[in-house]
Protein backbone atom coordinates (compact mmCIF):
# COMPACT_ATOMS: atom_id res chain seq x y z
CA UNK A 1 0.00 0.00 0.00
CA UNK A 2 1.58 3.67 -0.72
CA UNK A 3 2.28 6.17 1.66
CA UNK A 4 -1.09 8.16 0.40
CA UNK A 5 -2.84 5.13 1.31
CA UNK A 6 -1.81 5.09 4.11
CA UNK A 7 -2.55 8.45 5.55
CA UNK A 8 -6.00 8.08 3.80
CA UNK A 9 -6.59 5.30 6.18
CA UNK A 10 -4.68 6.85 9.25
CA UNK A 11 -6.87 9.82 8.44
CA UNK A 12 -10.16 7.58 8.37
CA UNK A 13 -9.33 5.64 11.66
CA UNK A 14 -8.61 8.38 13.52
CA UNK A 15 -11.52 10.75 12.55
CA UNK A 16 -13.80 7.92 13.29
CA UNK A 17 -12.22 6.82 16.84
CA UNK A 18 -12.18 11.18 17.67
CA UNK A 19 -15.37 11.38 17.32
CA UNK A 20 -16.56 8.74 18.97
CA UNK A 21 -14.30 8.16 21.67
CA UNK A 22 -15.77 8.93 25.18
CA UNK A 23 -14.93 8.07 28.80
CA UNK A 24 -11.19 8.92 29.01
CA UNK A 25 -7.70 7.39 27.90
CA UNK A 26 -8.38 4.16 28.84
CA UNK A 27 -11.25 3.96 26.96
CA UNK A 28 -9.57 5.60 24.22
CA UNK A 29 -6.48 3.26 24.25
CA UNK A 30 -8.85 0.02 24.40
CA UNK A 31 -10.35 1.16 21.31
CA UNK A 32 -7.16 1.52 19.37
CA UNK A 33 -5.83 -1.65 20.28
CA UNK A 34 -9.38 -2.86 19.17
CA UNK A 35 -8.60 -1.45 15.37
CA UNK A 36 -4.75 -1.36 15.19
CA UNK A 37 -3.87 -4.46 16.82
CA UNK A 38 -6.44 -6.78 16.09
CA UNK A 39 -8.35 -5.57 13.35
CA UNK A 40 -5.13 -3.96 11.40
CA UNK A 41 -2.45 -5.85 12.73
CA UNK A 42 -0.21 -2.93 12.13
CA UNK A 43 1.80 -3.81 15.19
CA UNK A 44 1.86 -6.86 17.73
CA UNK A 45 0.44 -6.42 20.91
CA UNK A 46 3.87 -6.22 22.86
CA UNK A 47 4.96 -3.66 20.58
CA UNK A 48 1.72 -1.55 21.73
CA UNK A 49 2.24 -2.36 25.21
CA UNK A 50 5.46 -0.48 25.00
CA UNK A 51 4.02 2.44 23.27
CA UNK A 52 1.43 2.80 26.75
CA UNK A 53 4.45 2.37 29.11
CA UNK A 54 6.40 4.84 27.12
CA UNK A 55 3.46 7.29 26.86
CA UNK A 56 2.93 7.07 30.24
CA UNK A 57 6.08 8.36 31.46
CA UNK A 58 5.94 11.49 29.20
CA UNK A 59 3.51 14.30 29.47
CA UNK A 60 0.67 14.99 27.76
CA UNK A 61 -2.30 12.86 26.94
CA UNK A 62 -1.86 9.96 26.80
CA UNK A 63 -4.61 8.71 24.31
CA UNK A 64 -3.54 11.26 22.12
CA UNK A 65 0.05 10.59 22.27
CA UNK A 66 -1.17 6.83 21.18
CA UNK A 67 -2.96 8.55 18.38
CA UNK A 68 0.60 9.60 16.93
CA UNK A 69 2.59 6.34 18.01
CA UNK A 70 0.19 4.48 15.77
CA UNK A 71 0.24 6.79 13.01
CA UNK A 72 4.29 7.18 13.23
CA UNK A 73 4.15 3.01 13.21
CA UNK A 74 2.13 3.25 9.58
CA UNK A 75 3.50 5.97 7.87
CA UNK A 76 6.42 8.10 9.87
CA UNK A 77 6.33 11.41 10.69
CA UNK A 78 3.66 11.95 8.39
CA UNK A 79 1.41 9.27 9.56
CA UNK A 80 2.40 10.64 13.34
CA UNK A 81 1.03 14.04 12.43
CA UNK A 82 -2.24 13.13 10.43
CA UNK A 83 -3.29 10.30 13.12
CA UNK A 84 -2.55 13.27 15.81
CA UNK A 85 -4.56 16.02 13.97
CA UNK A 86 -7.33 14.19 12.97
CA UNK A 87 -7.86 12.74 16.40
CA UNK A 88 -8.16 15.88 18.26
CA UNK A 89 -10.50 17.80 15.48
CA UNK A 90 -13.59 16.32 16.25
CA UNK A 91 -12.82 17.75 19.86
CA UNK A 92 -11.65 20.77 19.09
CA UNK A 93 -14.78 21.63 17.07
CA UNK A 94 -17.63 19.94 19.16
CA UNK A 95 -15.95 21.78 22.15
CA UNK A 96 -16.05 25.79 19.73
CA UNK A 97 -19.32 24.97 19.50
CA UNK A 98 -20.18 24.57 23.02
CA UNK A 99 -17.95 27.15 23.62
CA UNK A 100 -19.35 29.97 21.33
CA UNK A 101 -23.08 28.74 22.61
CA UNK A 102 -21.79 29.33 25.84
CA UNK A 103 -20.64 32.84 25.33
CA UNK A 104 -23.53 33.67 23.48
CA UNK A 105 -25.86 32.14 26.20
CA UNK A 106 -23.81 32.07 29.52
CA UNK A 107 -24.57 28.10 30.13
CA UNK A 108 -24.03 25.21 28.71
CA UNK A 109 -27.40 23.06 26.32
CA UNK A 110 -28.50 20.09 28.22
CA UNK A 111 -26.87 16.73 27.06
CA UNK A 112 -27.08 14.50 29.44
CA UNK A 113 -29.53 12.14 28.01
CA UNK A 114 -27.24 11.26 25.14
CA UNK A 115 -24.66 10.55 27.04
CA UNK A 116 -26.13 8.70 29.85
CA UNK A 117 -25.84 5.37 29.08
CA UNK A 118 -22.42 6.03 27.13
CA UNK A 119 -19.81 5.21 30.17
CA UNK A 120 -21.35 2.23 31.19
CA UNK A 121 -20.69 0.85 27.28
CA UNK A 122 -17.05 2.29 27.54
CA UNK A 123 -16.30 -0.12 30.60
CA UNK A 124 -17.03 -2.92 28.90
CA UNK A 125 -14.76 -1.40 26.27
CA UNK A 126 -12.21 -0.93 28.68
CA UNK A 127 -12.26 -4.65 30.22
CA UNK A 128 -12.33 -6.44 26.99
CA UNK A 129 -8.61 -4.37 26.56
CA UNK A 130 -7.52 -5.04 29.67
CA UNK A 131 -8.19 -8.60 29.33
CA UNK A 132 -6.54 -8.81 25.99
CA UNK A 133 -3.27 -6.61 26.94
CA UNK A 134 -2.72 -8.72 30.21
CA UNK A 135 -2.84 -11.70 29.06
CA UNK A 136 0.08 -10.36 26.56
CA UNK A 137 2.21 -8.45 29.48
CA UNK A 138 1.64 -11.18 32.06
CA UNK A 139 4.56 -13.21 31.22
CA UNK A 140 5.68 -14.47 34.18
CA UNK A 141 4.87 -14.89 37.90
CA UNK A 142 7.06 -11.79 38.91
CA UNK A 143 5.14 -9.80 36.16
CA UNK A 144 1.71 -10.90 37.72
CA UNK A 145 3.31 -9.99 41.39
CA UNK A 146 4.25 -6.63 40.17
CA UNK A 147 1.03 -5.87 38.25
CA UNK A 148 -0.89 -6.70 41.51
CA UNK A 149 1.13 -4.43 43.29
CA UNK A 150 0.56 -1.69 40.94
CA UNK A 151 -3.36 -2.50 41.07
CA UNK A 152 -3.16 -2.14 44.65
CA UNK A 153 -1.20 0.90 44.56
CA UNK A 154 -3.51 2.69 42.27
CA UNK A 155 -6.98 1.84 44.44
CA UNK A 156 -4.99 3.41 47.20
CA UNK A 157 -4.24 6.71 45.19
CA UNK A 158 -0.54 6.48 44.84
CA UNK A 159 0.53 8.52 41.73
CA UNK A 160 0.24 6.98 38.87
CA UNK A 161 3.74 8.27 37.88
CA UNK A 162 5.40 6.96 41.10
CA UNK A 163 3.86 3.33 40.14
CA UNK A 164 5.00 3.58 37.01
CA UNK A 165 8.27 4.32 37.55
CA UNK A 166 8.60 1.91 40.66
CA UNK A 167 7.33 -0.76 39.05
CA UNK A 168 10.10 -0.19 36.43
CA UNK A 169 12.65 0.01 38.86
CA UNK A 170 11.31 -3.43 40.84
CA UNK A 171 11.67 -5.14 37.11
CA UNK A 172 15.21 -4.03 36.70
CA UNK A 173 15.66 -5.22 40.40
CA UNK A 174 14.53 -8.50 39.09
CA UNK A 175 16.24 -8.72 36.45
CA UNK A 176 19.88 -7.98 38.11
CA UNK A 177 19.15 -10.76 40.80
CA UNK A 178 18.38 -13.11 38.30
CA UNK A 179 21.12 -12.31 36.27
CA UNK A 180 23.00 -11.69 39.48
CA UNK A 181 24.38 -8.20 37.38
CA UNK A 182 24.86 -4.90 39.19
CA UNK A 183 25.20 -2.10 36.66
CA UNK A 184 23.16 -0.27 33.98
CA UNK A 185 23.47 1.96 31.74
CA UNK A 186 20.76 4.20 30.83
CA UNK A 187 18.78 7.34 31.25
CA UNK A 188 15.35 9.24 31.39
CA UNK A 189 14.99 12.31 29.39
CA UNK A 190 13.79 15.38 31.29
CA UNK A 191 11.42 17.92 29.17
CA UNK A 192 11.71 21.45 30.97
CA UNK A 193 9.57 24.16 29.57
CA UNK A 194 9.55 27.49 31.23
CA UNK A 195 7.02 30.28 30.16
CA UNK A 196 6.13 33.56 31.02
CA UNK A 197 4.79 34.67 34.48
CA UNK A 198 3.78 37.64 32.52
CA UNK A 199 -0.14 37.68 31.88
CA UNK A 200 -2.68 39.60 29.89
CA UNK A 201 -4.94 38.54 27.12
CA UNK A 202 -2.88 38.39 24.07
CA UNK A 203 -2.74 35.62 21.88
CA UNK A 204 1.11 35.16 22.91
CA UNK A 205 0.60 35.15 26.27
CA UNK A 206 -2.83 32.41 26.14
CA UNK A 207 -0.14 30.46 23.77
CA UNK A 208 2.98 30.52 25.86
CA UNK A 209 0.58 29.15 29.01
CA UNK A 210 -1.04 26.05 27.22
CA UNK A 211 2.33 25.39 25.77
CA UNK A 212 3.35 25.14 29.39
CA UNK A 213 0.50 23.14 30.63
CA UNK A 214 0.97 20.63 27.59
CA UNK A 215 4.81 20.10 28.22
CA UNK A 216 4.39 19.14 31.62
CA UNK A 217 1.47 17.88 32.23
CA UNK A 218 0.94 14.31 33.89
CA UNK A 219 -2.20 12.53 35.14
CA UNK A 220 -5.98 13.10 34.32
CA UNK A 221 -8.35 15.12 33.92
CA UNK A 222 -8.29 16.96 38.19
CA UNK A 223 -4.86 17.54 37.16
CA UNK A 224 -5.44 19.54 34.28
CA UNK A 225 -8.23 21.41 36.71
CA UNK A 226 -5.65 22.03 39.00
CA UNK A 227 -3.20 23.51 36.51
CA UNK A 228 -5.70 25.72 35.18
CA UNK A 229 -6.97 27.00 37.99
CA UNK A 230 -3.14 28.08 39.21
CA UNK A 231 -2.74 29.60 35.55
CA UNK A 232 -5.74 30.98 34.82
CA UNK A 233 -8.12 31.62 37.71
CA UNK A 234 -5.84 32.57 40.35
CA UNK A 235 -4.19 34.78 37.72
CA UNK A 236 -7.76 36.54 37.53
CA UNK A 237 -8.16 35.09 33.69
CA UNK A 238 -11.05 32.88 34.35
CA UNK A 239 -13.74 32.34 36.95
CA UNK A 240 -13.49 29.50 38.83
CA UNK A 241 -17.41 28.56 37.63
CA UNK A 242 -16.73 29.15 33.62
CA UNK A 243 -13.27 26.64 34.22
CA UNK A 244 -15.77 24.03 35.80
CA UNK A 245 -17.77 24.24 33.10
CA UNK A 246 -14.73 24.40 30.70
CA UNK A 247 -13.65 21.26 32.38
CA UNK A 248 -17.31 19.29 31.76
CA UNK A 249 -17.06 20.13 28.25
CA UNK A 250 -13.86 18.49 27.84
CA UNK A 251 -15.27 15.67 29.65
CA UNK A 252 -18.57 15.07 28.21
CA UNK A 253 -17.05 15.41 24.47
CA UNK A 254 -15.47 12.54 22.54
CA UNK A 255 -11.89 12.58 22.33
CA UNK A 256 -8.76 14.02 24.07
CA UNK A 257 -10.39 15.98 27.42
CA UNK A 258 -7.27 18.64 26.79
CA UNK A 259 -9.96 20.07 24.27
CA UNK A 260 -10.91 21.54 27.36
CA UNK A 261 -8.09 24.63 26.33
CA UNK A 262 -10.38 25.08 23.22
CA UNK A 263 -13.17 26.15 25.02
CA UNK A 264 -10.74 28.25 27.59
CA UNK A 265 -8.88 30.09 24.61
CA UNK A 266 -12.48 31.03 23.31
CA UNK A 267 -13.73 32.96 26.49
CA UNK A 268 -10.35 34.87 26.75
CA UNK A 269 -10.00 35.66 22.76
CA UNK A 270 -12.95 34.03 20.88
CA UNK A 271 -12.05 32.09 17.81
CA UNK A 272 -8.10 32.76 17.29
CA UNK A 273 -7.78 32.26 21.12
CA UNK A 274 -9.13 28.82 20.65
CA UNK A 275 -7.14 28.22 18.21
CA UNK A 276 -3.18 28.93 20.19
CA UNK A 277 -4.77 27.69 23.12
CA UNK A 278 -5.35 23.91 21.51
CA UNK A 279 -2.16 24.44 19.30
CA UNK A 280 -0.29 25.12 22.72
CA UNK A 281 -0.94 22.56 24.70
CA UNK A 282 -1.06 19.41 22.25
CA UNK A 283 2.15 20.76 20.55
CA UNK A 284 4.75 19.12 23.19
CA UNK A 285 3.09 16.12 22.93
CA UNK A 286 3.79 15.48 18.87
CA UNK A 287 7.24 16.63 19.88
CA UNK A 288 7.24 14.29 22.50
CA UNK A 289 6.34 11.79 20.25
CA UNK A 290 8.75 12.01 17.43
CA UNK A 291 11.65 11.83 19.27
CA UNK A 292 10.50 8.70 21.73
CA UNK A 293 8.70 6.77 19.06
CA UNK A 294 11.90 5.66 17.27
CA UNK A 295 14.10 5.20 20.64
CA UNK A 296 11.77 2.14 22.13
CA UNK A 297 12.28 -1.06 19.18
CA UNK A 298 16.04 0.09 20.39
CA UNK A 299 15.51 -0.03 24.10
CA UNK A 300 13.39 -3.35 23.72
CA UNK A 301 16.73 -5.15 22.26
CA UNK A 302 18.43 -4.76 25.73
CA UNK A 303 17.85 -6.74 27.81
CA UNK A 304 17.91 -4.52 31.26
CA UNK A 305 16.18 -1.87 29.43
CA UNK A 306 13.33 -4.61 28.29
CA UNK A 307 13.18 -5.83 32.11
CA UNK A 308 11.90 -2.10 32.67
CA UNK A 309 9.65 -1.78 29.63
CA UNK A 310 8.02 -4.90 30.89
CA UNK A 311 7.61 -4.13 34.58
CA UNK A 312 6.21 -0.20 33.34
CA UNK A 313 3.35 -2.33 30.92
CA UNK A 314 2.49 -4.20 33.31
CA UNK A 315 2.29 -1.21 35.38
CA UNK A 316 0.23 0.30 33.03
CA UNK A 317 -2.37 -2.62 32.77
CA UNK A 318 -2.88 -2.59 36.46
CA UNK A 319 -3.51 1.51 35.92
CA UNK A 320 -6.36 0.83 33.22
CA UNK A 321 -7.73 -1.66 35.04
CA UNK A 322 -7.94 0.32 38.16
CA UNK A 323 -9.86 3.02 36.12
CA UNK A 324 -12.46 0.89 34.98
CA UNK A 325 -12.78 -0.02 38.69
CA UNK A 326 -13.22 4.07 39.57
CA UNK A 327 -15.45 4.14 36.49
CA UNK A 328 -17.47 1.30 37.82
CA UNK A 329 -17.69 2.92 41.04
CA UNK A 330 -18.53 6.63 39.83
CA UNK A 331 -20.86 5.25 36.79
CA UNK A 332 -23.15 2.23 38.11
CA UNK A 333 -25.08 3.91 40.23
CA UNK A 334 -28.62 2.75 39.55
CA UNK A 335 -30.35 -0.59 37.42
CA UNK A 336 -29.97 1.20 34.18
CA UNK A 337 -26.61 1.85 34.40
CA UNK A 338 -25.69 -1.65 35.44
CA UNK A 339 -27.88 -2.83 32.64
CA UNK A 340 -26.23 -1.32 30.38
CA UNK A 341 -22.94 -2.29 31.75
CA UNK A 342 -24.09 -6.01 31.80
CA UNK A 343 -25.07 -6.24 28.44
CA UNK A 344 -22.22 -4.51 26.72
CA UNK A 345 -19.96 -6.66 28.45
CA UNK A 346 -22.23 -9.33 26.58
CA UNK A 347 -22.16 -8.09 23.65
CA UNK A 348 -18.03 -7.49 23.87
CA UNK A 349 -17.04 -10.64 24.59
CA UNK A 350 -19.64 -12.17 22.60
CA UNK A 351 -18.93 -10.68 19.64
CA UNK A 352 -15.47 -9.91 19.30
CA UNK A 353 -15.26 -8.90 15.67
CA UNK A 354 -17.97 -6.08 16.43
CA UNK A 355 -16.65 -2.68 16.46
CA UNK A 356 -16.41 -0.86 19.29
CA UNK A 357 -18.09 2.53 17.86
CA UNK A 358 -21.18 0.32 17.77
CA UNK A 359 -20.44 -0.61 21.52
CA UNK A 360 -20.85 3.09 21.96
CA UNK A 361 -23.33 4.03 20.24
CA UNK A 362 -25.62 1.17 21.10
CA UNK A 363 -24.96 2.33 25.19
CA UNK A 364 -25.98 5.82 24.15
CA UNK A 365 -29.09 4.85 22.53
CA UNK A 366 -30.35 2.09 25.40
CA UNK A 367 -29.79 5.32 27.84
CA UNK A 368 -31.22 7.82 26.12
CA UNK A 369 -34.33 5.03 25.98
CA UNK A 370 -34.03 3.89 29.36
CA UNK A 371 -34.18 7.75 31.17
CA UNK A 372 -37.69 7.39 30.18
CA UNK A 373 -38.47 4.79 32.35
Amino acid sequence: MSQKNDLKEIAKLFFKLGSIAFGGPAAHIAMMEDEVVRKRKWMTQEHFLDLIGATNLIPGPNSTEMTMHCGHERAGWKGLIVAGFCFILPAVVITGIFAWLYQEYGQLPKVEPFIYGIKPAVIAIVIMAGYRLGKKAIKNTELAILGIIALVACLLGVNEIITLFGCGVLGLSFYFFKQNRSNLNSFFPIFIYQASESFNLSNIKILLTFLKIGAILYGSGYVLFAFLDSELVANGWLTRQALIDAVAVGQITPGPVLSTATFIGWQLNGITGALVATLGIFLPSFLFVLVLNPLIPKMRKSKSIRSILDAVNVAAVALIIAVCIEMAKDTLVDWRTITIAVISLIVVFGFKKLNSAFIVLGGSVLGYLLTFI
